[in-house]
């Protein structure tokens, strides 16, 4: 099984999620307070007030059941869908002046229109 029809699937599942963020965590997002993680959720790069937090907390819960019912259709695991979104979402949808972190842990800014490293298993 590739990973393609996973991410195809589950990015459109989850298309409506970014769309529903809130003012305030696209703000975070803008800023590079929040960003996108090769494991597939969002993370805080330093803090962010508690309300930002609960919403990005309550993206994460709706992607995290996402890739848990796509793992079970597909007969993978929930940790492969969730990193294979992960790289596609590091390639097509952190812009500009966007945070984001590898798996080493370390927050990086998109700078320009200069590729992100992505991890090794993203093909």
């Amino acid at each position: 099984m590739t990973a393609k029809p996973i991410i195809a699937a589950l990015l459109l599942a989850t298309t409506g999620m970014a769309l529903a963020q809130g003012s305030e965590l696209a703000a975070a997002i803008d800023a590079g307070q929040v960003g996108e993680q090769a494991d597939g959720f969002l993370g805080v790069r330093g803090s962010v007030p508690d309300k930002i937090r609960a919403e990005m907390e309550a993206i994460n819960i709706k992607r995290r059941a996402a890739y848990t019912d796509l793992a079970g259709q597909r007969g993978v695991t929930v940790k492969d869908v969730a990193a294979a979104v992960g790289c596609t979402t590091l390639k097509t949808r952190v812009g500009t002046g966007e945070a984001y972190q590898l798996r080493d842990g370390v927050w990086r800014v998109r700078q320009g229109s200069t590729p992100i490293p992505l991890p090794d298993y993203c093909s």
